[in-house]
């Protein structure tokens, strides 16, 4: 059975505004309900990655742990940083498990080592036994090891096409808070227009106009995620996690928010 990867962003399940973790239980249900949805109908393999927002973003910004470890501050904030995520993972899986998603916790920064902030290695072995077993693993981006600097952050928009080409995924659902890539923020910008399809032929003018997250964001922003996903070759689709049912379509195959073809 094909395997699907279904990201969504800290900025959908938190309040990524907020200077202490703050979930957001509403936006949390919707994507829960998405994913209880396609497990039910599809009996589907499905990997589920989430974001940071307000459980990371806000102390790897402030301490500068992304660029490495300099001192037992920074160590100690390493450490809490991967505290704060575990539990925000904690209540991911407690809504998908109330779905009926047989939804496990994977702490992928107990199994990867980076090295310049890339991932250099990764032993999956778990992941795969908990796919066979028709289980659910949900992982989540984290500060990680780094064989040169200590530490560098392991983001969920790393972590999908990683696994997505590990594991020949047919597809991978980025579910944001807009609904695609647009050539503005349609956040800031009501008029801003929606790229259906990027592709080889227009990533170029595509990258000018991509910016990053309107809130704290250390992994990227848009522009990372597309990067990440354009790299990997596999079918991508980035779409709202707001929007309830938006997630099943896109797993549907239905053309909606922005489609990313190689």
């Amino acid at each position: 059975m094909d395997l699907v990867i279904i990201k969504v962003g800290g900025s959908v399940i938190t309040d990524k505004k907020s200077s202490e973790p703050k979930l957001n239980e509403k936006n949390l249900e919707i994507f829960a309900r998405n994913i209880g949805e396609i497990f039910r109908k599809n009996s589907a393999r499905i990997i589920v990655c989430h974001g940071a927002g307000s459980y990371g973003h806000q102390i790897v910004k402030r301490t500068g742990i992304q660029n490495g470890i300099k001192n037992s501050e920074q160590a100690h904030a390493f450490a809490e940083t991967q505290k704060q995520m575990n539990e925000l993972n904690v209540l991911v899986c407690s809504a998908l498990l109330k779905e009926g998603v047989p939804a496990i916790p994977v702490q992928a920064s107990a199994a990867a080592v980076m090295d310049a902030g890339r991932i250099s290695e990764f032993d999956t072995a778990a992941i795969e036994g908990f796919l066979e077993t028709g289980m659910v693993p949900v992982l989540y981006g984290v500060p990680a090891f780094d064989k040169k600097q200590k530490c560098s952050i392991l983001s969920g928009d790393q972590i999908a096409p990683f696994l997505a080409k590990k594991f020949g995924a047919r597809k991978i659902i980025h579910g944001t808070n807009v609904d695609g890539v647009f050539t503005e923020d349609p956040n800031k910008n009501p008029h801003a227009e929606k790229i259906p399809e990027i592709n080889s032929q227009n990533i170029g003018e595509i990258k000018k106009l991509l910016a990053g997250s309107a809130e704290t964001d250390v992994t990227g922003g848009m522009f990372g995620k597309v990067s990440e996903l354009l790299e990997l070759g596999v079918e991508s689709q980035i779409v709202s996690a707001f929007i309830p049912g938006r997630i099943v379509e896109a797993f549907d195959g239905k053309n909606v928010g922005t489609k990313i073809l190689v």
